[in-house]
Parts: C-alpha cells; sequence; structure tokens
C-alpha cells in the first residue's frame, strides 16, 4: 500500500498553504516526494475559482478589507467560496496516475470521505446531483451544504480540495453567492449537532476516510517533517538540472 503523509499545518494563511502547495506538487510531480495531505483551517478568506464570477461576491473589496477577510483568485476549479477559523480545509496532493485516471471519480470520493466523516457522527450527509459537494436535509427548507470541493489537477498531481464546516462561522457565507448557487445556505456540524465539536474530534477521521477511499495508509508528519523532506527533495532537483 503506498502512503500519504498526514499534516496538520493549524492556522495558515491562505497565501502560504498556497504557495507550500505548489512546492508540494513540483516534487510530488518528479516523485521527489510522497503523496501529502495538508490539514488546515484559515482566517478569515474568500476565495474565487477558475469559473468563478466576481457578481458572487455579494460586498465590496473595501469592505472585506475593513473586516480582516481577504481575497484572492486561485487556479482551482469551481466558484466562489469563504474559509474561516472552524472549518477543515484538505489540500490532498496525491499522484493520481498511480491511483486511478478519472477525475470525476476522485472528486466522487473526496465527497465520500466527507460522507464517512458525517456519518461517524450520526448524520446523514449525501450528494446532489449537478451540485458537487456535500449536503444535508433541512425540515421544511432546501438542502444546506456541509462539504465544498474545488481542485486543481496538472500532471495528474492534484491540489486544492475541499472545506468541510466543522465551528464555522456562517454568517461570512451572506457574502457570497456560495459555490455559485443561489438560494443555498452553508450550514456545519456543529448547528447541525446542537453542540460544540472540535477539530481534533474531526481532522483524525477524515483523514482515515481519505486513506481508505484512495487505497493510502496514513502516516501522520509534522510540519518540520514536510519541511525537511521538502527541502532535500528541493535540493535533488536543483543538482539533477
Amino acid at each position: 500500500m503506498k502512503r500519504c503523509l498526514a499534516v496538520d499545518l493549524g492556522l495558515i494563511g491562505y497565501a502560504e498553504a498556497y504557495a507550500l502547495q505548489k512546492r508540494i506538487v513540483a516534487a510530488r510531480k518528479v516523485e521527489a516526494i510522497e503523496n501529502v495531505l495538508l490539514l488546515c483551517q484559515h482566517p478569515h478568506v474568500i476565495t474565487q475559482g477558475r469559473n468563478g464570477k466576481r457578481e458572487h461576491l455579494l460586498v465590496s473589496e473595501p469592505l472585506l478589507r475593513q473586516k480582516n477577510v481577504e481575497f484572492y483568485e486561485t487556479s482551482r476549479g469551481g466558484d466562489i467560496t469563504y474559509h474561516g477559523p472552524g472549518q477543515l480545509v484538505g489540500y490532498p496532493i496525491l499522484q493520481l496516475g498511480e491511483i486511478r485516471k478519472d477525475v470525476v471519480w476522485y472528486v466522487r470520493m473526496l465527497e465520500e470521505a466527507m460522507i464517512r466523516t458525517t456519518a461517524g457522527f450520526g448524520l446523514g450527509a449525501y450528494r446532489v446531483e449537478g451540485k458537487t459537494g456535500i449536503w444535508v436535509s433541512i425540515p421544511d427548507a432546501p438542502e444546506e451544504k456541509l462539504g465544498a470541493i474545488g481542485v486543481h489537477i496538472s500532471r495528474w498531481v492534484t491540489s486544492h480540495g475541499f472545506a468541510y464546516n466543522v465551528s464555522t462561522d456562517l454568517r461570512y457565507f451572506d457574502w457570497i453567492v456560495p459555490c455559485g448557487i443561489a438560494g443555498r445556505k452553508a450550514t456545519s456540524l456543529e448547528k447541525l449537532l446542537d453542540r460544540s465539536v472540535s477539530m481534533q474530534e474531526v481532522a483524525p477521521r477524515m483523514a482515515q476516510h481519505l486513506g481508505d477511499v484512495f487505497g493510502l495508509g496514513i502516516l501522520p508528519a509534522s510540519r518540520e517533517e514536510l519541511s525537511a523532506k521538502l527541502e532535500l527533495a528541493e535540493q535533488q532537483s536543483a543538482v539533477a538540472v
């Protein structure tokens, strides 16, 4: 079984995490590092994917700056979304060519890992045809979104990933049309369970389910261990050039 390093970055700025992803992707493309799963939370930030529409941002950028909310255009698929504390963000950087060369299947498996994680808390989440991510039923109301997905794949190496609302402040979603889908709200595990939920309850389960769906052995690693592996990989690549 191939392995995957699982690294919990804690709270990290979006730009810093994106730069780290790009370094890992470059090393993974030349097989200088194994598969990596980055798990983290971000300070308040709104990101727009390749297919995003600026009109789905419902507030002005000056207001975002005033409220200390960053805004980035990104290379991932999908439209616009929000990230913030209390949301588990996962960036799997996998060589999909060694697993299964199927982009749609890959997205479905990210959904499956989130669905299984949700089931572990006694809740039923599901897919909605034509709407990427996972959803839950709300009595007398349209379904609400619990987890979102936006990915990028280059030479079969994946980046970006998923965002799963654990204890997220859902008010920030009112500033956007989440994922470009009007009339649908976001929800969180904490809201659905009506109790506080820690990231420590969720992150290890999510990592294990991701390992299961992709047939990978999950190996927890520290950020320092990842940095050392990356530096070695980059040194070896520089020598090879």
